[in-house]
């Protein structure tokens, strides 16, 4: 993980160098890019025909190692991650659309601030619900 943090400096100065290079030469900074872009490509290219004569059964047995190690945990990892980012999608979603009305219920009448932020609490319930079926998941796996 740390190298792709490692990465986004190099990301946010190469974005920054074609920006400049685009507003100075308009036609050359654009040949400029797309050498640069025919260059990563061929060497992914290289790197992909390094990697293909390892042949199929190096990356079977690799395969029957992970789904051994992973087991049907690995299942439920990843159904309680889609249970907790659903639920939070659909939260964000819900108190988006009561928050804006409840702001603009207490432009006119203050005195319902209480009876508003009820309502964007049961909005935020559905997170918590995505987070309980998550933990009941992880603890069956």
């Amino acid at each position: 993980m740390t190298i792709w943090l490692a990465a986004v400096p190099a990301l946010l100065l190469a974005t920054a160098g074609a920006m400049v290079l685009l507003r100075r030469r308009r036609k050359g900074g654009i040949a400029v890019l797309a050498g640069v872009n025919v260059a990563v490509l061929l060497g992914a290219l290289v790197v992909l025909a390094t990697a293909l004569p390892g042949g199929p059964a190096s990356a079977a047995s690799v395969a029957t190692q992970t789904t051994e190690a992973a087991g049907i945990g690995g299942s439920a990892l990843i159904a309680a991650a889609i249970a907790v980012a659903g639920s939070s999608i659909g939260a964000a979603f819900a108190v988006a659309y009561t928050g804006s009305a409840a702001l603009a219920a207490m432009s006119e009448r203050p005195e319902i601030f209480g009876r508003a932020m009820v309502v964007v609490g049961l909005a935020e319930g559905i997170a918590i619900y995505g987070l309980i079926i998550a933990i009941i998941l992880i603890g069956r796996a």
